[in-house]
């Protein structure tokens, strides 16, 4: 995912688009040809231009604001090209999407369904057997991030996943009516 369509910009068939890349300039430079998400269809930019939001966007493929309007809050994709490859380390979304997620206790919390991007952070989105649950990918919460085998393993503390019953320690039984073993005159003083 390169982008996100958020709006539209005059009738012309102008788009804001939502940059979800770290190569912008790369990305959204005329010539460049994006595609629809899960689409084969080629979108070929004509026209690119920062600006607060992102990035607006005319592609030749989409003559004006009507056509513009189908598009919206759909993501753009781009075709990795041999030599394009992200350094050692890093992923594209698509490779994360699919991944398994448990929590260092060895609790399966389910798989990557989606990611988006929150602030300055991927957020995935894993659904499971506790529902859909929210993830930030950072340093903090992310103890193995390995894609490319499918795990990804978090600190489900760091997330708050536990609550106050399953940190609190055990309670004392209670101390039965008779002694078990040698009364209190067995014990020693100090």
């Amino acid at each position: 995912m390169v982008g996100q369509v958020r709006g539209f910009h005059g009738l012309r068939g102008t788009l804001r688009v939502e940059s979800l890349t770290d190569r912008p300039d790369e990305r959204f430079a005329v010539g460049q040809v994006l595609f629809r998400e899960g689409s084969d269809s080629p979108l070929t930019i004509t026209e690119a231009d920062t600006d607060a939001v992102g990035w607006r966007v005319r592609f030749a493929e989409v003559p004006d604001r009507t056509a513009a309007e189908a598009l919206r809050d759909v993501y753009l994709e781009a075709v990795v090209a041999p030599g394009q490859e992200l350094p050692r380390g890093e992923f594209y979304w698509h490779q994360v999407v699919g991944s398994a997620v448990t929590d260092v206790d060895g609790t399966a919390l389910g798989e990557v369904v989606d990611i988006y991007r929150a602030g300055g952070a991927d957020v995935a989105v894993v659904r499971g057997p506790a529902g859909e649950l929210d993830i930030p990918l950072v340093r903090s919460v992310v103890r193995i991030f390995a894609p490319a085998r499918g795990e990804i393993v978090v600190d489900g503390d760091a997330l708050g996943l536990r609550g106050e019953a399953d940190e609190a320690e055990p309670e004392a039984p209670e101390a039965p009516d008779a002694p078990a073993g040698p009364g209190p005159e067995a014990v020693e003083t100090p």
